[in-house]
């Protein structure tokens, strides 16, 4: 794909759709966003379709991009997600119609590591390839989670006349979104489990930014690419060094029984994940520029000062 694209990115006005926006842009490219709020080129909302069409009309894009969600704070409780979980499912529905709507060639969705489970994966990196993403749950809550994620990704490869790709992305850090994490450091309010060997994947959102331009320019048609840096770590040691590198007290350590109330967070700080990049860096061309959020979080702390 040629650069000087124009782009339609919806989650533009979201903390990983402004990274995007610049990215793009420095990249060269035209972006319009497309959301609900104020600030969006488009206003609409993915949820209803015939608005939706009605507000790209007339409208032609060379990629769309769906990286929308329906979050404004980390989810605590399964239901936190539900809104999400329904924007992966219908808002792709109506997303990928707008897309074909407007002629574009190239469908460019979102998608989470957490695809391949929330339990125990053991010390194995995951790839993509190896067809367990998606895998059905046994738990319901957890199983509407996934289900969400599967079907965003069967909805972008089966899109008819788009080149649908999928990055499968960590857990997202850095500027606009560990600044959120510090108020709750600084009181004390953010207890966290002992990790007692659980990992996950995590990916600095600027890296993240760098790696939608590369799937949009570079990313092959059909194709799944885990977007994460090279050093998985424990919620618990990611907070850690937060506290650390902010100069904020350390948080309070407590049994992981005591987050279950937390629904969806105790099912994330329980999890084991790792993940292979080696097809992103083959095929993309990308690389983390901070392989761990050690040297991701001091970045952030030095451009804050």
């Amino acid at each position: 794909m040629d650069t000087n694209q124009s782009i339609l990115l919806a989650g533009a006005g979201g903390v990983l759709g402004r990274h995007i926006t610049h990215a793009l842009t420095e990249a060269g490219h035209k972006v319009t966003g497309l959301g609900r709020s104020e600030g969006n080129e488009i206003r609409a909302d993915l949820m209803d379709r015939d608005a939706l069409l009605r507000a790209v009309d007339g409208h032609h894009f060379d990629t769309v991009i769906h990286a929308a969600t329906a979050l404004s704070k980390p989810p605590m409780r399964h239901r936190d997600m539900h809104a999400t979980d329904a924007l992966r499912v219908e808002g792709t529905a109506h997303l990928i119609e707008a897309a074909q709507a407007t002629g574009a060639r190239r469908f460019v969705a979102e998608s989470m590591v957490f695809g391949y489970g929330y339990g125990d994966h053991g010390d194995r990196e995951l790839t993509e390839d190896e067809g367990s993403f998606g895998a059905r749950c046994a738990d319901p809550e957890l199983e509407r989670h996934v289900a969400g994620m599967r079907t965003k990704e069967r909805l972008t490869f089966e899109a008819e006349g788009l080149e649908g790709i999928a990055l499968r992305y960590g857990a997202f850090y850095g500027p606009g979104g560990t600044e959120n994490l510090l108020p709750m450091l600084r009181k004390r309010q953010l207890p966290v489990p002992a990790d007692r060997g659980r990992v996950l994947p995590w990916v600095e959102l600027t890296d993240a930014a760098r790696a939608m331009v590369a799937a949009v320019e570079r990313g092959r048609p059909g194709q799944a690419y885990n977007i994460a840096d090279r050093t998985p770590t424990g919620f618990r040691g990611h907070i850690v060094r937060v506290a650390e590198e902010f100069g904020l007290p350390k948080p309070m350590a407590v049994p992981m029984w005591m987050m279950r109330p937390m629904s969806y967070a105790h099912a994330l700080m329980g999890a084991t994940l790792r993940v292979s990049i080696a097809k992103a860096e083959r095929e993309l061309g990308w690389t983390p520029v901070y392989p761990s959020c050690r040297e991701g979080l001091a970045a952030l702390r030095a451009s804050q000062v």
